[in-house]
């Protein structure tokens, strides 16, 4: 059976609708008033016009028949309200970067023709500079924060506008919602323009939002996922990266349609370890999720040097970025009894393995259990190869996967390619499978470089200059040699008070890697610039090197 996910998130609140579903600083929502919120919105969706107006069967790959919502929002419940909503009322909602300047934002909300947004009040000057270029927009609502800013000309107000609305149940029998419908991500474009990655809701549920029973098997009935979310532990899950990243609501949603209740720290403007980890003591959170080192270096800092009761939290997940094998062990003998999942997938995979590290036992980097659907195609995308084969191929997955990206059939034709008769998601990390099953994922290859020959996966360059214990961030990128073609160039900043020389930096990284792939050049900066949610921004790496002298 396929599913659609309002129409999920209706069974589980009408049968669980005491059960705490959602917590944000003083608000406490229980399953059946997040679901009249919902419910609300979707209906504010339907009577400005908002719906879909052709089928899938209608329709290409890269093509929608659905109007888009764009969600330009921090963290908060709007955030998933408008999500759910949208989903009730047959709108494809997506994520907008809430850090774009004004060129970037008016780029997306044209390449996804955009016909409603949902904003925070703060965003709202840069919003209304666009809004002359954007004729399409006619729905604009406004949700309240500090920042003090009017409400636009011809906008709503969020509250308000659930408060005059009807709250029909979000049901194919009232509203005609399927499992067809779509979910929109957007890329990050930290290494090319973004992109709208289009799914069937009833593929992302089951590759990114826990379609599966405890027994791995895709569920078979509604009913078998409401007995089931029956049956589970209220527990409380904090996933602290934007829920405009992929990896944050995927985790947020993964564990609302369990039902679990999702608990947002109290600011979700940047990353405040100090905010962050008293609200999992106070909400005794049992899971949280964060992005890689980018996460895991501040809150490691914040507990070393201030005291707090993580006895709650049992597991800690890390998607999107690297997660140094040195961090991980760190995590682990300052929380007792957390184990680290450290899990992988893509806009264009959804989840494609796991690598799980217990108090005691060895931690590494770069490894994965394969999830299902997962395997590596050959580099000439012509063959699956077998576990054990020694080719680096293309990390790659089969089964649910997503029907491409909107308005460009030429990439969706590349990324998407069908071997065999079985059409397969290559997003572009190279990897290779050992025998004993578990997959090695040596990085993206749109950021490899290639010196003398030789192919250096950035990442792995990246890995070996943190395991110094100095090294508080890196990046790396390539840049022309007359010499090598290409050379590595490595970003980096050091912990605050230290100073390493570069002569140790590589006697450090000579000690996981071979010579050729040590940075011919090390820029020691105050700062490296990531994304909101952790990932490196390639683009802004390439700049700095562009803007660095030679010799």
């Amino acid at each position: 059976m396929e599913f659609n996910v309002a129409e999920l998130a209706e069974a589980i609140g009408r049968e669980l609708p005491e059960r705490e579903c959602l917590v944000f600083r003083d608000r406490r929502l229980k399953w059946a008033e997040y679901l009249d919120r919902t419910r609300r919105l979707a209906s504010v969706l339907r009577a400005h016009g908002l719906g879909a107006h052709r089928e899938r069967a209608e329709l290409a790959g890269f093509e929608s028949g659905q109007d888009h919502l764009a969600l330009y929002l921090h963290n908060g419940n709007e955030y998933l309200e408008s999500m759910t909503g949208a989903y009730g009322a047959r709108v494809a909602p997506f994520n907008v970067n809430y850090r774009y300047v004004e060129e970037e934002l008016l780029y997306l909300l044209q390449d996804s023709s955009a016909r409603a947004v949902v904003y925070h009040s703060c965003f709202a000057r840069t919003l209304a500079k666009v809004l002359p270029s954007l004729p399409a927009l006619e729905l604009l609502i406004q949700v309240e924060d500090d920042s003090g800013n009017p409400i636009l000309d011809g906008a709503i107000e969020y509250e308000a506008a659930l408060a005059s609305a009807t709250p029909t149940p979000m049901t194919a029998e009232k509203v005609g919602v399927s499992p067809d419908d779509l979910y929109i991500l957007y890329t990050g474009g930290t290494t090319g323009m973004p992109k709208g990655v289009l799914w069937r809701q009833a593929d992302i549920y089951v590759a990114a939002f826990s379609g599966r029973n405890p027994e791995g098997e895709e569920y078979s009935s509604i009913a078998e996922v409401v007995e089931i979310a029956k049956q589970r532990s209220p527990a409380k899950v904090l996933p602290s990266p934007p829920f405009m990243h992929g990896a944050a609501h995927w985790s947020a949603y993964s564990n609302l349609l369990v039902g679990r209740s999702i608990v947002i720290q109290s600011d979700p403007v940047r990353l405040d370890p100090k905010d962050l980890l008293a609200t999992i003591e106070r909400e005794r959170v049992s899971a949280l999720l964060i992005v890689g080192d980018a996460f895991a270096r501040p809150i490691l800092d914040e507990i070393e040097q201030n005291s707090y009761d993580l006895g709650s939290l049992r597991a800690i997940i890390t998607g999107g970025a690297a997660l140094n094998t040195s961090n991980k062990q760190r995590l682990m003998e300052r929380i007792p009894d957390v184990r680290i999942v450290d899990s992988i997938g893509s806009s264009e995979s959804g989840f494609q393995g796991q690598n799980v590290s217990t108090p005691g036992g060895a931690a590494s980097t770069g490894s994965f259990m394969p999830g299902p659907g997962t395997c590596i195609l050959s580099e000439d995308m012509t063959q699956v190869l077998e576990p054990g084969h020694e080719e680096l191929g293309w990390f790659a997955k089969r089964g649910r996967v997503p029907l491409g990206y909107l308005g460009d059939a030429e990439k969706t034709k590349r990324t998407f390619p069908v071997v065999g008769g079985v059409r397969y998601s290559v997003p572009g990390d190279r990897a290779r499978q050992r025998a004993d099953g578990v997959i090695e994922v040596s990085g993206r290859d749109s950021v490899t470089i290639n010196s003398g020959g030789e192919k250096i996966f950035a990442e792995e360059v990246e890995h070996a200059l943190k395991s110094h214990e100095n090294v508080y961030d890196a990046v790396v990128v390539g840049r022309p040699s007359e010499r090598w073609g290409q050379e590595v160039v490595a970003l980096v900043k050091l912990r605050e008070g230290t100073v390493v020389e570069r002569a140790e930096l590589l006697d450090t990284c000579a000690q996981h890697l071979a010579r050729y792939k040590l940075p011919k050049l090390i820029l020691f900066l105050d700062e490296i610039v990531r994304s909101p949610s952790g990932k490196a921004d390639y683009r802004w790496a390439r700049e700095q090197v562009e803007a660095a002298p030679r010799g």
